[in-house]
């Protein structure tokens, strides 16, 4: 299709990325996929390419995912390449006008990219009918698993036509997707470009054991080390509101984003992250894989992850498009068996920064030849002052 090939020449994706390589001319074939690679990799041009070439011959498509940030960038994307051919989309999540999103749908939108929920009031009011998407996807499946949304995505796949093509694409490989591929998919062809729950090379990991009064010195040390943009990661609503106010009486600017700001909020926060306006932006994991942003410097977890899977989703909002970049987390003294099990994920031994004051806690924490840490360390360097100065470093799931 030589439009297509021209609007991907005009944005300068002339190398495909590894899943891209893989996937494309098995899509095109119209196989169902199931397409196992971690963040940052290009997933949404491996669906999304073969996806508006094989309906720029007939039928509808349909793309299903976990978040309202992650929806409205797979539709800027498929947007940037298919707006030439005259490619209609429609957006339909939460937080938005049901009535304006029912507008849309009588238009006729070639390829409908949508959240579970907002899907399935639509469908219920008889505003869109998925019995004609004979290309589905489905996009950070394992998210969408973890957040509940099993009993919704069974209800839309009983709805749509037995004769389609399908295209799963996850990060992990949990039992619940080999259920779906074996029960919905026709043969799959299984795309795997990195072991499930592997962390790109490009990011450099790091961890402090940290107690829970000493998190906020710390981040104000690491916000002064570092001078590119931040992403922090926050394990509740509430406590990334607070961070949020502490970081900008530092004087930084920040945002925040998690499920108590409306979808403006939300848009408001993410454009002026990317565009700069921003230099740090605090989400809970509802934002984490909708977070698509190029050059990010740091990830810092300011809480570890309920689950060891979401560590993998967080970090990989750095080193993206062959830029390196790093991840720093905090754990406390008692959270050793969380480190290990994020250790066991991603098959590598993660190194614990030792810097003054960490001696305190090696006797509780480090001491440990199970938990490897204190196996690689560095030193930090942070002076007394500032951190040290008042103890040192004494310093579920609907967000």
């Amino acid at each position: 299709m030589p439009q297509l090939l021209k609007a991907l020449d005009a944005l300068k994706f002339t190398v495909p990325t590894p899943i891209q390589h893989q996937s494309i001319p098995v899509a095109l074939e119209g196989k169902d996929i199931v397409g196992i690679a971690q963040t940052g990799t290009g997933k949404t041009l491996a669906f999304g390419i073969p996806m508006i070439q094989r309906l720029g011959k007939s039928g509808k498509g349909l793309v299903v995912l976990p978040t309202r940030e992650l929806a409205l960038q797979v539709d800027e994307m498929l947007q940037k390449i298919g707006r030439a051919m005259g490619l209609q989309t429609v957006v339909l999540i939460g937080g938005a006008s049901l009535y304006q999103q029912k507008m849309m749908l009588k238009r006729n939108p070639h390829i409908v990219i949508a959240t579970p929920g907002r899907l399935l009031d639509h469908m219920r009011q008889r505003n869109v009918d998925v019995s004609d998407a004979h290309i589905l996807v489905l996009d950070e499946a394992d998210r969408m698993f973890d957040m509940g949304f099993m009993p919704q995505i069974n209800e839309i796949l009983k709805a749509l036509p037995k004769e389609r093509q399908t295209m799963l694409f996850s990060a992990t490989m949990p039992p619940a997707i080999m259920q779906i591929a074996a029960q919905h998919m026709a043969m799959p062809v299984r795309i795997e470009v990195a072991p499930a729950g592997t962390s790109s090379h490009l990011v450099e990991q790091e961890i402090f054991i940290v107690k829970k009064d000493a998190k906020l010195s710390l981040f104000e040390k690491l916000l002064k080390e570092y001078h590119g943009t931040v992403l922090v990661f926050s394990r509740t609503k509430h406590g990334a509101r607070k961070l949020c106010v502490n970081v900008r009486d530092m004087g930084h600017a920040v945002a925040e984003i998690h499920s108590d700001r409306s979808l403006i909020q939300r848009k408001e926060a993410l454009a002026g992250f990317k565009s700069g306006k921003y230099r740090v932006l605090i989400a809970t994991d509802i934002a984490a894989r909708g977070i698509d942003v190029t050059g990010i410097e740091l990830v810092l977890n300011f809480d570890l992850p309920d689950n060891s899977e979401d560590y993998v989703h967080r970090i990989g909002r750095t080193g993206r498009a062959g830029i390196s970049g790093r991840a720093v987390s905090f754990a406390m003294p008692d959270q050793g068996s969380d480190i290990r099990d994020i250790e066991r994920l991603i098959r590598k031994t993660l190194p614990v920064v030792k810097h003054e004051g960490a001696d305190l806690y090696q006797g509780k924490v480090m001491s440990s030849s199970r938990s490897g840490f204190g196996r690689h360390t560095r030193s930090f360097g942070l002076q007394k002052s500032g951190f040290g100065g008042r103890g040192g470093f004494s310093g579920r799931r609907r967000r």
